[in-house]
């Protein structure tokens, strides 16, 4: 018999850790897409936390459960394709398709696209197009989740002009460092603020060159006069825009670096503990605390406009490729083999095992046929 290529879905049947509930699945190889439709071959799709929380069941965007992953494949139990972001290759398109050709790469612009596959048929409505020419695959792969919120609240809450700053916490992390990148590219100075560890000076070294203007530890926020020497480098000029992924007691901390009429962004809480304001700066000083997140921004075909300006915008910053780690599934592996793999890597990145960006290159499998 000679050999035939099928495509390959990481999968789960029911919410749990996902070191336990994932496994992997073999379906059929796809039939031309139907009109305004795309088939698409995926590149590389990233594991990021907010996947972790959707097959642990507590995020509040979640896949669609379906019985078939392609035609001709009918499943005893509906199964969910976790991946929310991913690079992808047109391999064939529908009737009616006249903005995106054969071998163009494109990224999702529908939330939950099921990007941890090999082969996926969505609508042509649902995917943005990139300039292969101008970003890595591995960037491009990694573009519409953390860039997009680094320069939406950098860009939608406060008017910053050149010389402006603005303050951070988890500055090391992927949002954060797009932060640094694309703020330091406007002439906008940041506070960055980061955990104290062995390593801290190669850390701060490492976000100083991606343009953070100054890095600092929780663990002065301790000192009193760390407060006025900070207000001694903004001078007359204080950051008026705090933006939030830790919350807990420092970050209730870092408002007291903040001017009047400023903004708290929060968009993520890394620390799992609430958000605890100070009463004063909210009645005295105008600050005022509100949430971002980029699935509920952009989760209606209405705003694929807008999200294809600002990815456009982005390729042009040409941000640096954040530390990353390719963990490929190989189109020899079986689905027994494949899954287990699947699971020592969610489990090592729920022990923290992984100091980088984890991404999937999902192989279509080889089968006899």
């Amino acid at each position: 018999m000679s050999a035939r290529y099928a495509h390959r879905a990481v999968v789960f049947t029911r919410n749990g850790e996902p070191a336990s509930v994932l496994s992997t699945l073999t379906y059929p190889a796809l039939p031309p897409p139907p009109p305004h439709s795309l088939n698409l071959k995926f590149r590389l799709s990233p594991i990021n936390p907010s996947d972790i929380n959707v097959v642990e069941g507590v995020y509040p965007s979640k896949p669609e459960p379906t019985k078939s992953l392609s035609a001709g494949q009918q499943l005893t139990e509906s199964v969910c394709v976790p991946g929310n972001e991913g690079l992808a290759e047109v391999t064939d398109v529908g009737e009616g398709v006249t903005d995106i050709q054969k071998g163009d790469w494109v990224v999702m612009a529908k939330p939950q696209a099921g990007t941890w596959s090999s082969a996926r048929t969505l609508g042509s409505h649902e995917v943005i197009k990139l300039d292969k020419g101008n970003i890595s695959e591995v960037n491009a792969a990694t573009i519409a989740v953390n860039p997009p919120t680094a320069y939406l609240m950098l860009r939608d809450y406060v008017n910053l002009n050149s010389g402006d700053w603005v303050i951070q916490n988890g500055a090391n992390s992927a949002v954060g460092q797009a932060i640094i990148q694309i703020a330091a590219q406007q002439g906008v100075k940041t506070i960055n603020f980061v955990r104290d560890r062995p390593d801290i000076d190669a850390l701060k070294q490492q976000l100083t060159q991606l343009g953070a203007t100054h890095v600092f530890t929780y663990n002065e926020l301790s000192d009193k006069s760390f407060y006025k020497s900070v207000k001694e480098l903004t001078g007359n000029n204080p950051p008026r825009l705090l933006l939030n992924c830790v919350s807990g007691p420092t970050t209730a901390q870092l408002t007291r670096l903040l001017g009047t009429d400023a903004r708290l962004v929060s968009y993520g809480a890394m620390s799992k503990q609430p958000l605890a304001i100070p009463t004063g700066p909210l009645i005295f000083r105008g600050l005022k605390a509100e949430g971002f997140w980029i699935t509920g921004r952009w989760s209606k075909d209405s705003e694929k406009e807008e999200k294809q300006k600002v990815l456009n915008a982005i390729v042009q910053m040409e941000l640096k490729e954040p530390e990353h780690e390719i963990v490929t599934l190989e189109g020899s592996l079986t689905d027994e083999q494949a899954g287990a793999r699947v699971r020592e890597v969610a489990r090592k990145i729920g022990e923290g095992k992984y100091g980088k960006k984890v991404l999937l290159r999902i192989e279509d499998p080889v089968t006899n046929g």
